[in-house]
């Protein structure tokens, strides 16, 4: 009996020493930043997935009947301007802007059928990573020492930040790799990324992609991409691509690619030193002028409306071209399609143009549904917080609209937009 109690507690001792070793382990792993790091963001997807199960997000809501009201002038207290002018036509938006318009210059001798740039070296990118990943890769080409987290820690501080726009990647190039010249545009084209390459420049573009696991029950798996194109193959119908997630000089159909792409107004990225923008103004011709270029944009997305009136991202397109002109109306009516013939359910997490659309157009509760799904699909998005913010101080609600705007805030400590409405209500961060 004495011998067996000595055995049991002699078991009980080992075993408490190992989970105290397992213990220890796990506290130094957990000091480790590249095992926390890992080790947090599956925590996160385990409680992404749970949310959803409690609460379902579904399908983006579909538009609400009611009347379409412009708000015509805006209360003082409104962060944007008023509408001045009545509802331009579309005619009318898009004959050409009375500003200067670049000189054409001759087109130069035919491109030719395929084009191989040399590759920057390759990294994997972390978790929703992929515009600073991208961006890095592009710096990369010009000699750039710095890598993806250079980049993150700046403008996408958190790691659960979701999202990285377009504008957010041209604040770090323009304040960090200032001997370079950014610039990005909407409504591209196969031929001109094309011609971008066969100058000699990579093209960055953002386009829509399927991820390769489910995140919550019924998730669609469709997310937002950038892609580092280095080259093309006319003969084989494909482009190569850097591909920050999947791999190096992936391979990506020409039908494909412009198909994925179309789904973020085929917005294209350009790097390049300054004395070569010649080059590139001769390559976009008019559409060098960023006016022009958006009116293009707007009459490329209402011609492949009419074209297929199916398809829900020409119809998104056609939104987001018309908010930039102040069309609002115009544009929920546009957004209205949109919705009603379905789209992804991360969308609203990487385009606005609808949160600004139904604002300034007074369909609040549209865009009170729009914000709700948004938030459930993602929960930090920083800007669906600053929009449910100034709906709420356009109701009334000003202590709850200070709340979401520093939420907004916490979310992404460098957005200026969020700063911004902080200060116009008179509120602190």
């Amino acid at each position: 009996m004495i011998k067996l109690f000595f055995m049991r507690k002699t078991t009980l001792t080992i075993l408490l020493v190992g989970i105290a070793g397992l213990a220890l382990l796990g506290g130094l792993a957990w000091a480790i930043p590249s095992i926390q790091s890992r080790i947090a963001w599956r925590a996160e997807t385990a409680l992404t997935y749970l949310r959803a199960v409690l609460n379902p997000a579904g399908s983006l809501p579909t538009s609400l009947p009611q009347p379409r009201v412009a708000i015509t002038r805006q209360p003082t207290e409104s962060p944007a301007a008023p509408l001045e002018t009545p509802e331009q036509t579309l005619e009318a938006a898009l004959a050409p802007t009375s500003g200067p318009t670049p000189t054409p210059t001759p087109q130069p001798t035919p491109i030719p059928s395929a084009v191989s740039l040399v590759p920057p070296k390759w990294e994997k990118q972390d978790a929703n990573n992929c515009g600073p990943a991208s961006l890095a890769l592009y710096l990369r080409h010009y000699g750039w020492e710095g890598d993806q987290f250079t980049i993150s820690k700046e403008i996408k501080p958190f790691r659960e930040d979701r999202n990285v726009n377009v504008e957010e990647l041209a604040y770090y190039a323009r304040n960090n790799a200032g001997w370079l010249k950014f610039e990005y545009r909407v409504g591209g084209d196969l031929e001109l990324i094309k011609k971008v390459l066969a100058a000699g420049f990579p093209i960055m573009i953002e386009s829509g992609t399927q991820l390769d696991q489910s995140y919550w029950p019924n998730d669609d798996q469709w997310a937002a991409h950038y892609l580092l194109l280095t080259g093309y193959d006319d003969s084989r119908q494909i482009f190569t691509g850097q591909d920050t997630y999947f791999g190096a000089d992936k391979k990506f159909p020409y039908p494909k690619l412009d198909k994925a792409w179309q789904a973020f107004n085929r917005v294209y990225i350009l790097l390049y030193p300054p004395e070569q923008e010649a080059v590139i103004q001769s390559i976009l011709g008019p559409q060098w002028d960023v006016e022009y270029n958006r009116q293009y944009a707007l009459k490329v997305a209402q011609e492949e409306t009419q074209k297929e009136p199916g398809d829900a991202f020409a119809w998104f397109n056609l939104g987001t071209n018309l908010a930039y002109f102040e069309r609002y109306i115009e544009a929920t009516e546009a957004y209205d399609q949109a919705r009603n013939l379905g789209l992804p359910q991360r969308m609203l997490r990487y385009q606005f143009g609808p949160f600004m659309a139904y604002f300034h157009s007074g369909q609040l509760d549209d865009l009170d549904a729009l914000l709700k799904y948004s938030l459930k699909i993602t929960r930090n998005s920083e800007e669906a917080l600053l929009w449910r913010g100034w709906m709420e101080y356009r109701q009334g609600d000003k202590n709850a609209a200070i709340e979401d705007f520093r939420r907004a805030l916490e979310a992404n400590p460098n957005y200026e937009d969020a700063k911004y409405a902080l200060s116009f209500t008179g509120a602190t961060p």
